[in-house]
């Protein structure tokens, strides 16, 4: 089983980056907004915050109550908006229960939307492009490949399947992982994929991360599937690196 080094990868584009800051002069900026104190939520933050300040990226950091209402919040998104020093806006997921993602993130700016969430944002998702390119690290040619996703978003799912329409592959969120030439996974549960889920010489990408006992850890049981497994991109390691690298090509 061949590893997919994200953060070679992600390493590499950040450093193209820091030159293109450098070359054009440019000061960009941003905001990072975090509800309550979830422990994923704020080590992915601070993965954000090194490669940011590796490159001379700036990032504000806005802080909010787990109690914090709807209105609190989106009057944060209104006066970040507005501030011509903000390049980008960043709501860290998941929000805390009871309070509605949809409508928190339609209040983003799309000139702003450098998450790529909204329809009408000028950005593909850095999550999506990340996954993209774990892919073209493996130099395998992929038409005609079953391209299978196992995701826990049905709108994910949809925009994960017209990002690989455009790029003229057929992508399935709704078959079995057995059957899958590649299988992007984006679930949130540890270890759920085993080896005798996955075929012979199979494509994994692990875009699930979880925290279990203080450790980082993936969709894909990395154990089980190395005798059968052709390409895996890790956890960590793997999708993380790259998915924060394209976020702040985004926002530059």
């Amino acid at each position: 089983m061949k590893i997919i080094d994200g953060k070679k990868i992600a390493d590499s584009i950040l450093a193209r980056l820091k030159k293109e800051i450098e070359r054009r002069r440019i000061n960009p900026c941003l905001a990072v907004i975090l509800v309550g104190d979830n422990p994923s939520s704020v080590l992915y933050i601070k993965a954000k915050e090194k490669a940011a300040e590796k490159i001379g990226v700036r990032i504000k950091k806005f802080f909010l109550p787990a109690n914090s209402s709807e209105n609190e919040i989106l009057e944060v998104i209104k006066k970040l908006n507005n501030n011509l020093e903000i390049n980008g806006i960043l709501v860290q997921m998941p929000l805390p229960k009871g309070i509605s993602p949809d409508r928190i993130i339609k209040e983003i700016s799309p000139e702003k939307d450098v998450d790529g969430l909204l329809p009408k944002s000028g950005f593909d998702s850095p999550f999506i492009l990340s996954i993209w390119e774990a892919l073209q690290a493996t130099k395998e040619n992929l038409e005609n490949k079953k391209i299978i996703a196992l995701v826990n978003s049905e709108i994910f799912g949809e925009r994960l399947g017209m990002f690989f329409k455009k790029k003229g592959l057929n992508l399935k969120t709704e078959a079995r992982s057995r059957e899958a030439d590649v299988l992007i996974t984006a679930l949130g549960q540890p270890g759920v994929i085993k080896g005798d889920m996955v075929k012979q010489g199979v494509i994994l990408i692990d875009g699930g991360i979880s925290r279990v006992d203080g450790r980082t850890a993936g969709d894909i049981d990395e154990e089980s599937v190395k005798q059968k497994a052709k390409w895996l991109s890790p956890v960590p390691g793997g999708l993380g690196p790259l998915t924060v690298a394209f976020l702040l090509k985004n926002l530059i």
